[in-house]
């Protein structure tokens, strides 16, 4: 597809997805087996043109306050599963909004506000409402939930008290390789709950692992799921064996295919949202992925911050180089810029326009 192309031809590929030609099974399997760094270097220049057609050199920030590190499943990948003999902390209310009034007036467009499905809040989902509505008081900010499944009541009532934003990654679309998984617990209600969240107004963001089985049937099936979860924010994330789970000793692959599938997203989702984590191989890992296409830099931190994160790569490091200024600098080396605070806001109104008026029809 694109092994022999030149330039010229790449633009003309990036402008035929620009106006709203979409990707075949096939092409997708043709761009998933690419493997030189020649052919990568021409899918991540396709990315890049197809991104700065919609937003120019402009990057979106958000905060990470994971809040809760107890949860209540079992899934095989995560560091946090309920069987896993680790430190845990769960933050008190005002040990939350301390952090999330620290990032306000820093770039950050959206707070993000993370913990495991803790039953602390899950039996009680006032405490979770109460804080996010703190939160979105005090800060002015959009605010981004990842509670964890949800039933519909209390995704109503943490949206009235200020939830903008609903991530809620399935991890994988393939029902076979999700068991293996997210252990015992329903696909259809982790789908139900992305769904019932953008009938009633709320921005949603799917992801995906790569590096836990996938091949690229289980791979395309997956993206094909995103397509059909209509999220507007899209991820990819690369496993990371963690100590203490099932998965503990499953070889770990590099990020090459998170990188290429960060390019075939932008190909698939050419206007979306689409982020590269801090949390996997730091400031210089961001880089990597912005050159792939995204163009959102998740998991910023307090320079002086001790949280958690989903993998933790930097949790021993005195430095973890994932404060705001400390992105923005590195940003702007490579040429790109914060977004406006009003270019995001902007994005998530017509996203929730949308959505409720595709709820009306």
């Amino acid at each position: 597809m694109i092994q022999d192309m030149e330039e010229r031809e790449l633009k003309g590929l990036a402008q035929e997805i620009i106006k709203g030609n979409e990707l075949t099974d096939d092409d997708i399997k043709e761009l998933l087996y690419l493997s030189s760094d020649n052919d990568i270097y021409k899918l991540n220049y396709i990315a890049r043109e197809i991104r700065e057609h919609f937003f120019g050199k402009k990057v979106f920030l958000y905060s990470f306050v994971y809040f809760s590190t107890y949860c209540k499943n079992n899934c095989t990948f995560c560091y946090y599963n309920r069987s896993n003999d680790i430190d845990r902390y769960r933050l008190d209310k005002e040990e939350i909004l301390s952090i999330c009034r620290s990032m306000k007036n820093q770039n950050i467009h959206m707070i993000d506000l993370t913990m495991g499905e803790d039953p602390y809040f899950h039996n009680n989902p006032e405490r979770l409402v109460d804080i996010v509505q703190q939160v979105k008081k005090d800060t002015g900010l959009p605010v981004m939930i990842s509670p964890g499944v949800m039933d519909d009541d209390t995704l109503i009532r943490l949206h009235d008290n200020g939830a903008d934003f609903l991530a809620l990654y399935q991890e994988t679309h393939d029902p076979e390789l999700y068991k293996n998984l997210r252990k015992g617990q329903s696909f259809t209600a982790r789908a139900h709950a992305r769904e019932f969240a953008k009938k009633i107004g709320y921005c949603v963001e799917d992801g995906i692992l790569t590096g836990v089985g996938n091949d690229i049937v289980s791979t395309i099936q997956s993206l094909r799921g995103l397509q059909r979860s209509k999220s507007d924010m899209v991820r990819v994330m690369t496993f990371v064996p963690q100590g203490g789970t099932p998965l503990e000793k499953m070889k770990q692959e590099s990020s090459f295919s998170e990188i290429k599938i960060i390019s075939i997203l932008r190909l698939m989702f050419p206007d979306k949202l689409i982020p590269a984590s801090l949390d996997l191989e730091g400031i210089d890992g961001m880089v990597h992925r912005l050159n792939a296409g995204a163009n959102v830099v998740t998991s910023i931190i307090p320079w002086d911050s001790s949280l958690e994160g989903v993998v933790n790569y930097d949790r021993n490091l005195k430095e973890r180089d994932r404060d705001p200024k400390s992105v923005i600098r590195r940003l702007r080396s490579i040429g790109m810029e914060p977004a406006s605070q009003e270019d995001f806001n902007r994005i998530i109104s017509m996203s929730k326009k949308r959505s409720l008026e595709a709820a009306v029809i």
